[in-house]
This record gives structure tokens, sequence and C-alpha cells, in this order.
């Protein structure tokens, strides 16, 4: 559906330029924007293959099972339906961790795999379980407290003070959490009280 909305777009655009007359602003933002797109790739590159290494080096040192086990209990107050020692746990915690320090590349494997864990306990594979709700919840809102990714491209876009939003990143991103996982709660709760499955 994304793929159609911005192919959409694109055409309209072209199609403006084109009755419009300005059809070589078109052409001069493929070119330039292009250009622009391909040097932000190569800039980034360096910081995404250093995180998603310490995440592996992590977790083949076992640092993220510390960290799932640290955080567990809350978990298990998340994820009610679960065994205490299921696989997607430790996955779910690992992504946590990632996205705590923003970022996403790294947490992306980690919430794949969390979802093809809690996918082999589905009984109706057509349709998302409450775990795996909420875990995409959890993934889609977490909290953040290092915007790496944002903090590395506010840099390359020379910021006088690339780290400033830090506090503002804790903030948006701990309501955020807080308020998508309290309505994934009370929906949980209501459907249960509804006896719908």
């Amino acid at each position: 559906m994304v793929n159609v909305i911005w192919a959409s777009l694109i055409f309209i655009a072209i199609i403006y330029s084109f009755f419009t007359g300005n059809i070589e602003t078109i052409n001069n933002g493929i070119l330039t924007h292009a250009e622009t797109g391909l040097n932000l790739i190569l800039d980034m590159m360096p910081l995404i293959i250093l995180w998603t290494g310490i995440m592996k080096i992590a977790e083949k040192s076992g640092l993220l099972e510390v960290f799932s086990h640290f955080l567990n209990p809350l978990l298990q107050k998340l994820f009610p339906s679960l065994p205490k020692d299921h696989k997607a746990l430790g996955y779910i915690a690992s992504n946590i961790g990632a996205n705590m320090l923003g970022l996403g590349s790294a947490a992306t494997p980690f919430g794949l795999k969390a979802m093809e864990e809690l996918q082999k306990d589905n009984p109706d594979k057509t349709c998302a379980t409450e775990p795996m709700i909420t875990f995409l919840v959890l993934n889609t809102a977490g909290v953040t407290l290092i915007p790496t990714t944002v903090i590395a491209l506010r840099m390359m876009s020379n910021s006088a003070n690339p780290t400033e939003i830090i506090i503002t990143s804790i903030l948006a991103t701990t309501i955020s959490s807080i308020s998508g996982l309290t309505l994934d709660y009370f929906i949980r709760k209501n459907k249960k009280r509804r006896g719908v499955k």
C-alpha cells in the first residue's frame, strides 16, 4: 500500500511539472537527490555496521541474555501468556536494548526473530496473537535513551548541538510507550471480559 502511495505521488508530481513547464526541476531533483541519498547511505553505513557488530558481540558473549534476565520481570507482566523461558523473550529483550540505543537497523533482526518464535505458537497463522500485537506496540513506540541514528544524521547536517534532542527523545518515546501499552492492555482486558478470542 505504501508503495502505491509513493508511486502515485511521484506520478502526480511528474505530470504536474510537465503541464506547468517545470520538468527541468524534476530532472535536477532526480540527479541531485540521488547523489544526496547515496552519500547519506555511505555516511550512515559505518555507524550501522559498528552498532550491529556490537549487538552481535553482545549476543554471542551472553550479555543480551543477562539483559534479558534483567528485563524478565517486566516482560512477564507485558507478555503474561508466554512461558518464563520462551525463546522469543530473549529476542524481545535484545530488540528493546537496540531500540534504547536508537539503533532501529540493529533492532530489526531481533524483532523478526522474536516474531518468528511467537508465530510458532500461533494456532491461527493468518491472525496475530496477543503477544505479537503487544510486541509490535512495544517495538514501534519503544523507549529510546540515546537516539544514535538521529544524532549521527544531525552531525552530518552540521547541527550546532546534535545531542540536544536526547531529553525530548526520551520524553516522547516514554509517553508513546506508556500510551501504546496502556491502550493494548485495556483492549486485551475488554476482549477477555466480552469473551472474544
